[in-house]
C-alpha cells in the first residue's frame, strides 16, 4: 500500500505541476480505441489543464504518418508490429515504450440477425454468410485483420471464405458495415462490438487461435510537448485503468 500511495502522490504531483503550463499533446490512436480513449483524454484534461487531440485509424496508416513526419506526440498501436516499425527506424522515444492494453477477438453480426454459428475447427461459417461478405480489416496490413485470419487459419475455414473477405480500411469500417447490415458477418475486436448498438456477438474465437492482441504505448521521438510523458503516465495509472476496464479492455499485464 505504501509503494502504491507513493506512486499515485508522484503521479498527482506530476499532473498538477503539468497544469500549472498547460500544453497540447497529440495522441495517434488505433480506431478501435475510440470511445475509450476520448474519456481518458477528458479525463486528464480535467486534471490538468492540456489539450488532448486524438487522431485515429488504422495502425498501420498512423504508423506511416509518424514515419512521414506527422505531429504526433504519443503513439498507441492495436499490435506490436507496428510499434516495432517505428521503433526500428528509431521514431519512439528511448525507454517510453510500454506494454497497455489486452483485446479478444470476437464474430458478430447485424443486432437483428437470426444467424447462429459455433466458432470452432471446421466451422461452416460459409454457408453462414449466405450470399454475403464476411467483411474484416485488411489482414495484409491492419492488425485486427490479421489476427482475423490468422484465427480462421488455426481453425481451418480460411480458404473457404478467402474469395468471400470483404476488406476494410480499419476495424472500425468493418464493424460500421456490419451494423449498417450491409454484410451479414464481421470479425472485429471485442471492444468494437461493446461500443456498437447495432451488432450482436455470435461468438468469441478461442484465445489459442490467434497471437495474443497487446497494444504498445510510446512516445514519439521527435514530440515537442511537455505533456506528452505525463498523458502515457496516466494512460497507465489506476484511475485510468477503471476507464479501460468499463470499455471492455484488459491491462496488458492480466
Amino acid at each position: 500500500m505504501r509503494a502504491f500511495a507513493t506512486a499515485l502522490g508522484g503521479l498527482l504531483a506530476m499532473l498538477f505541476a503539468l497544469a500549472a503550463a498547460a500544453a497540447d499533446v497529440t495522441v495517434f490512436a488505433a480506431a478501435s480505441l475510440k470511445e475509450s480513449m476520448d474519456a481518458q483524454a477528458r479525463a486528464f484534461e480535467a486534471a490538468t489543464g492540456n489539450k488532448v487531440i486524438v487522431v485515429y485509424g488504422g495502425s498501420n496508416t498512423l504508423a506511416r504518418q509518424i514515419e512521414a513526419a506527422a505531429p504526433a506526440d504519443v503513439f498507441v498501436s492495436a499490435d506490436l508490429d507496428w510499434m516495432d516499425y517505428l521503433h526500428t527506424r528509431r521514431l519512439v522515444a528511448p525507454g517510453t515504450r510500454v506494454e497497455l492494453l489486452r483485446n479478444t477477438l470476437v464474430l458478430v453480426a447485424p443486432a437483428a440477425s437470426a444467424v447462429t454459428l459455433r466458432i470452432e475447427p471446421g466451422m461452416a461459417l460459409a454457408a453462414a454468410l449466405g450470399g454475403g461478405k464476411l467483411v474484416m480489416a485488411n489482414p495484409a496490413s491492419v492488425p485486427a485483420g490479421k489476427y482475423a485470419k490468422g484465427a480462421l487459419e488455426k481453425l481451418g475455414v480460411w480458404a473457404s471464405v478467402e474469395a468471400r473477405v470483404a476488406r476494410s480500411e480499419n476495424v472500425r469500417a468493418a464493424l460500421a458495415l456490419v451494423a449498417r447490415g450491409e454484410a451479414p458477418l464481421g470479425i472485429v475486436y471485442r471492444t468494437d462490438a461493446l461500443a456498437e448498438k447495432g451488432v450482436k456477438v455470435v461468438g468469441a474465437f478461442p484465445p489459442e487461435s490467434y497471437a495474443p492482441i497487446v497494444y504498445p504505448a510510446a512516445v514519439v521521438a521527435d514530440s515537442k510537448s511537455p505533456a506528452a510523458r505525463p498523458l502515457l503516465a496516466y494512460l497507465r495509472s489506476a484511475a485510468a485503468r477503471s476507464t479501460w476496464t468499463q470499455f471492455g479492455f484488459a491491462p496488458a499485464g492480466e
